[in-house]
């Protein structure tokens, strides 16, 4: 038996080979039946809405997941930060940018409970409301959404700084709750959309972590599954 089948999930790697032998991109199909994109005012509004409730001196974004690696925006400081009262979790289901409708894929969002270690990106200090804007019209797809901006406290090693977050709205639709590792798993090996797949979405979450000295003990152990279900599906085990 090859040795690597034979390992145990802990000590397997998601590599970028065992990715790009699963890497397929699917034909965009557009909203979910019953919502629709949001609009540019409709955007506006929650930027306000935003900047009601707190105005900045400095912008800071607390990034978890797709913004550590992919964060369109210009940073002009990165910290590793800790949001406590929430943890990383695959509680988004997306039907769309990395799954279809026919296999839904699974994304991260912040949800409520436990402890978040990140990266806070400082951006620049000019028109605020234009980069809240693009931050949002990036983060938010359908229209009512389930990830959702917040403000939060997150604590860096100078201190306490409060920062814009993408938390997950449990009364959505698109939350799917708490999933055990391995079903989480078996959706990231499979799924796909017009962004690429959901394995890569998540080697790249979890190399961009260990880049800034960050090791999610559970988004570990999914890689590892990750891995697991590539190589048994690429040997025909299903």
């Amino acid at each position: 038996m090859d040795d690597k089948r034979i390992l145990p999930v802990e000590q397997r790697r998601l590599t970028a080979d065992l990715v790009a032998r699963v890497e397929r991109f699917e034909p965009d199909p557009g909203p979910e039946p019953g919502t629709h994109e949001h609009t540019e005012a409709e955007f506006d509004a929650m930027v306000e809405s935003l900047l009601r409730e707190y105005t900045p001196r400095e912008l800071w974004v607390f990034a978890y997941g797709s913004l550590i690696w992919n964060p369109e925006f210009e940073v002009i400081e990165s910290l590793r930060a800790t949001a406590h009262g929430w943890h990383r979790s695959f509680c988004l289901k997306l039907t769309r940018w990395r799954g279809t409708r026919e296999l839904p894929a699974l994304m991260l969002a912040l949800d409520r409970g436990g402890s978040c270690k990140g990266v806070l990106y400082r951006l620049p200090a000019q028109d605020h409301f234009k980069q809240l804007g693009q931050l949002l019209m990036r983060e938010i797809d359908a229209n009512p959404p389930t990830n959702i901006p917040r403000w939060i406290p997150v604590k860096t090693a100078a201190g306490v700084v409060r920062a814009l977050a993408f938390v997950a709205a449990r009364e959505g639709n698109a939350y799917a709750g708490k999933l055990p590792p391995e079903s989480v798993a078996h959706v990231l090996a499979r799924a796909a959309g017009h962004w690429g797949s959901a394995a890569q979405y998540l080697y790249r979450t979890v190399t961009m972590l260990e880049e800034h000295g960050i090791r999610d003990r559970n988004l570990w152990r999914i890689q590892g599954l990750v891995a697991r279900e590539i190589e048994d599906y690429l040997s025909g085990g299903g």
